[in-house]
């Protein structure tokens, strides 16, 4: 658990952090968040993060309430003071505080809270491989904005949990795999050529899974962007899922059938390796 979290200008302990009521984070949601992954002390990938919390800034016509230096600053104060060294490092950035309205309030400053905390790496999941239960996607048109709003996937979540899964992956009203709740969604075809959905307004544009695109086309692995069904999810030779905090992580299991053999395939293992040095700088 974090100790000291940064509210508002302050570094205060964890157990007196707070916003106000009227905070329209809490009265509407109406905020986003960035989660950076530390690796060895240091933040990975930290100006994808920064572009992706302007852009969705920017769709929510919120102003940043600091330059990229002085957020920067700030992030690794809060790993320091929190004595993380492999873990995450959580920000959250809402319109702030005004009268609750629907409407825009005429005066109101971002708020911003940023928390950090150790993580214990799932190493025993990359090993062995894990399951996802598929569910209806039941989100907004708009999931490239990395919000706040976040019931549905709490909801499909727990989903996951109720059965025995690590991740539950979402089924557009066409049949088509969206992203998971909290990870971005991949197969391996036959042809070992990776697959994953193109960014559109139905995904959130993941920065591993850029990083792992980068990677993939690095290596020489082909690498297509396309919508992939439910059913072509299950034929697959291998599939896995990426996010901040999950890494690369093979799926050996969908809705309780088997993919490939039934363990981590060579290209997913390739993958996960390759991305595990490059978290790590080295």
């Amino acid at each position: 658990m974090s100790r000291i979290a940064y509210v508002n200008g302050q570094y205060v302990p964890h157990s007196h952090a707070a916003v106000h009521v009227e905070d329209r984070g809490y009265q509407f949601a109406d905020g986003v968040y960035e989660v950076v992954a530390v690796r060895n002390g240091h933040l990975v990938d930290l100006d994808p993060h920064f572009e992706r919390l302007e852009r969705s800034l920017g769709e929510l016509d919120i102003e940043a309430p600091m330059s990229r230096a002085a957020l920067g600053f700030i992030l690794k104060e809060t790993v320091r003071r929190n004595r993380v060294t492999d873990g995450i490092v959580y920000l959250q950035i809402t319109r702030g505080v005004a009268p609750r309205d629907h409407q825009f309030p005429a005066e109101a400053s971002a708020a911003i809270v940023i928390t950090a905390r150790n993580a214990i790496p799932k190493v025993a999941q990359r090993e062995a491989g894990i399951g996802v239960v598929s569910t209806p996607d039941i989100r907004w048109k708009r999931c490239d904005i990395k919000t706040i709003a976040l019931l549905p996937n709490v909801l499909a979540k727990q989903k996951a949990a109720d059965a025995g899964a690590y991740e539950a992956w979402q089924v557009d009203l066409d049949g088509f795999v969206t992203e998971g709740s909290a990870t971005n969604a991949w197969i391996v075809t036959q042809d070992s050529e990776i697959v994953t959905r193109q960014t559109d307004e139905a995904i959130l544009s993941g920065v591993t899974r850029l990083a792992v695109m980068a990677l993939a086309e690095r290596e020489g692995i082909t690498l297509i962007e396309r919508p992939f069904s439910l059913e072509e999810a299950k034929t697959a030779k291998e599939a896995f899922l990426t996010s901040t905090t999950s890494n690369v992580m093979p799926v050996i299991e969908i809705d309780g059938s088997s993919i490939g053999n039934g363990h981590p395939g060579t290209v997913t293992r390739a993958l996960s390796e390759l991305y595990e040095r490059f978290a790590k700088g080295d």
